[in-house]
């Protein structure tokens, strides 16, 4: 017999058996799809327990369920604390209305009792002040008193801020165009000074013994404070009284105000105006005068108002 030759390798693997299947063979090593084999693997690594999508719902539930009960109990305690703050919304309007009824009766005393004292008032002058018990009642603002006069208008300049400051005189302090109470001196004086034989600001009746001065931003005329527009009413002939103050030192002064500072004045003769009386009188010396030692010029009235400042 003869041998036949060796065969010789070619240097390749040799072909499987089953080369000619690829597609069987892909279908055996992938029987299971990448996706689900994803999703596997995950589910395997987060452990045991509810799938994320169910998780992701339970806890908007939870938390949705938290709000109701949250909103539950809030309405709740309102619906029982309703009753408490309208029972002491009530108690406090009660409160109101009695202090304010209280107020009231007490300004009706005030009232009444500043009637008698300035009947009183009066009765003493007709008793000790003889003839001239009218002038004196008129000098020391007793009695109301009306009138021909002037009406002379005060303001702050426009757009006034309501901050400090001070005197226009004081080093350190700049002019806010507020009227001040050395202001409010001068024209007052200037008037008593022109021929006014009373006067009033604000309704304020001014006598010998009025003192006007500021507490911070207000002036204050005997103590009680006023606000600006300041309306200044004199008795006396109005248009010789409103030229001879425009013409006096006091009305040049009030003047350059109104044009270096811009504070607002007017000012105007009236046919009629009404002034109050003092609200308190302090006497704190009297002598007798003889007859004819005071007449009711305007004069006498300026000596008087000079104590005015």
């Amino acid at each position: 017999m003869s041998q036949q030759p060796p065969v010789r390798s070619t240097g390749s693997p040799p072909a499987r058996p089953d080369a000619s299947m690829s597609l069987l063979n892909n279908v055996i090593d992938h029987a299971l799809d990448d996706g689900y084999a994803e999703a596997t693997a995950r589910r395997a690594a987060e452990g045991p327990g509810l799938p994320r999508p169910l998780r992701a719902k339970l806890g908007v539930a939870a938390g949705l369920l938290l709000a109701a009960v949250v909103v539950t109990v809030g309405a709740a305690e309102a619906r029982i604390s309703a009753p408490v703050v309208a029972k002491e919304r009530q108690d406090l309007i009660d409160r109101i209305e009695g202090d304010t009824k209280a107020a009231d009766k007490l300004e009706q005393d005030v009232k009444r009792i500043r009637a008698e004292v300035g009947a009183r008032q009066s009765q003493a002058l007709e008793q000790h002040g003889g003839d001239q018990a009218e002038l004196v009642a008129l000098l020391s603002g007793a009695t109301p008193v009306h009138g021909p006069g002037v009406k002379l208008v005060v303001d702050d300049a426009k757009g006034t801020d309501t901050g400090g400051g001070g005197p226009r005189e004081s080093s350190g302090f700049s002019d806010t165009g507020r009227v001040r109470d050395r202001d409010m001196q001068r024209v007052v004086n200037g008037l008593w000074e022109s021929g006014a034989e009373a006067v009033s600001i604000n309704g304020q009746r001014l006598t010998s013994l009025s003192a006007i001065r500021a507490a911070g931003d207000a002036i204050l005329v005997d103590n009680r404070p006023l606000v600006p527009p300041y309306t200044v009413l004199a008795i006396g002939d109005g248009q010789r009284l409103s030229t001879a103050f425009q013409d006096s030192a006091d009305g040049q002064y009030l003047h350059v105000l109104v044009e270096n500072f811009g504070i607002r004045s007017s000012i105007s003769a009236e046919g009629y105006v009404r002034l109050p009386a003092a609200p308190s009188l302090t006497v704190r010396t009297a002598e007798p005068r003889g007859a004819g030692a005071a007449t009711p010029s305007g004069g006498a009235t300026a000596d008087t108002g000079k104590g005015t400042s």
